[in-house]
């Protein structure tokens, strides 16, 4: 499978490159901040306290249109791609990875099929498919007083229905009406705050106010989800964590970014992950490369990343792939704006920067730990833009 994608994205690289006078980079953008009000993401709330299968209730309600649209579109994609012979034997398998999803999302998921009227099949797809076609890219910088920014680009959809017509990823520009800031409460106190899909019930991107900020990046490994979604389903082997809801537990319950760090590095995976982990304090900020069983940490302020961060879905000790290099233009814009003015500013103009941004970014969130700011907006890459 992971050659089948080299394959195909080198193929996209060679006719991008041919089309394209300009070629994926475009000198760094400068002046994409502030972001347009009107692109931010809608606010709302899920309130712990209530059972879990009311949770998601008025959300639902609300993206119901959209997201039985997107699901729509998976399954047709889906079945064209692999017949609905094999289409069924999935959706079979998702009855069985459903009835052994633990607590709450399980109760969480069957709650989202209810208010929505999709089968919890079709919702435990949505729930797991992000590991399959996402790519992102996370960074944290540090300001010349030790102060941290992060901020990261959701790219989701690779191979997922290209218009050739409209230049778009289908699946991405389905997915933007779903995005949401979630403020999660407990006990009448907000506890976190994230930005998710409408329904997805892991976390991705969240901030913890005073505590630390979060973002995962997916990383492909031959020992990658699909082994351990295959150990899960056949061997019953649930001694493992499926990645998403591993960090929901580390939003709600882990009290600082040293906890945060310990559980996150140690915990077995059902899925190799980056995860990128921002804190309070001068040097508190890590990309922690994740197998399913071992960990490997970069920290800022090494000689590799002295004032920032930067991951792109490729270990950070090996060269990113020609056919996919965000990385070297993410270094380069903020070697080029420099420490002195790290800021929300600088982030959002490298997320800004082809093709860092690109036709599979569905959002750009940034944070800000100290007084728990989070913002997220809908991004729409125009022509000349890389696919991603």
């Amino acid at each position: 499978m992971k050659c089948f994608i080299c394959i195909f994205a080198f193929i996209i690289h060679l006719a991008c490159a041919v089309s394209s006078k300009n070629g994926p980079f475009l000198g760094c953008e400068t002046e994409a901040f502030p972001p347009n009000r009107s692109a931010a993401v809608p606010q709302y709330t899920i309130n712990l306290d209530l059972p879990p299968e009311q949770r998601w209730t008025q959300l639902i309600k609300e993206k119901r249109v959209p997201m039985v649209a997107l699901i729509e579109d998976v399954r047709n994609l889906t079945q064209s791609l692999f017949g609905m012979r094999i289409f069924n034997i999935i959706m079979d398998n998702l009855g069985s990875v459903y009835d052994s999803l633990p607590s709450p999302y399980r109760e969480e998921i069957g709650g989202i099929a209810g208010a929505s009227g999709l089968l919890k099949e079709e919702v435990t797809l949505y729930n797991i498919f992000y590991e399959v076609f996402t790519y992102c890219t996370s960074i944290i910088v540090q300001d010349t007083s030790g102060k941290l920014y992060h901020g990261r680009n959701l790219d989701f959809g690779l191979f997922m229905g290209w218009d050739r017509h409209e230049h778009k990823w289908r699946v991405a520009e389905l997915l933007k009406p779903l995005v949401a800031q979630v403020n999660w409460t407990k006990g009448g106190k907000n506890l976190y705050q994230s930005i998710n899909y409408a329904g997805y019930v892991g976390i991705i991107t969240a901030v913890k106010k005073g505590h630390f900020t979060f973002s995962l990046d997916e990383r492909f490994g031959l020992n990658g989800g699909y082994m351990g979604l295959l150990e899960w389903i056949l061997f019953h082997d649930h001694n493992q964590k499926w990645v998403t809801f591993l960090t929901r537990e580390v939003m709600e319950e882990a009290k600082n970014y040293d906890d945060a760090l310990l559980r996150l590095s140690h915990t077995r995976l059902l899925a190799p992950v980056y995860f990128i982990l921002g804190g309070t304090k001068p040097g508190e900020a890590t990309i922690i490369t994740r197998w399913r069983d071992n960990f490997h940490t970069d920290d800022i302020g090494s000689s590799k990343f002295p004032w920032y961060l930067v991951e792109t879905n490729y270990d950070t000790w090996e060269s990113p792939p020609f056919f996919d290099d965000r990385r070297t233009p993410a270094i380069h814009c903020l070697r080029e704006g420099q420490q002195y003015n790290a800021s929300m500013r600088l982030l959002y103009n490298v997320l800004s920067t082809r093709p860092v941004f690109n036709k599979l970014t569905t959002y750009t969130s940034l944070m800000e730990v100290n007084d728990g700011k989070l913002g997220a907006w809908l991004r729409d890459c125009e022509d000349p833009c890389w696919p991603w």
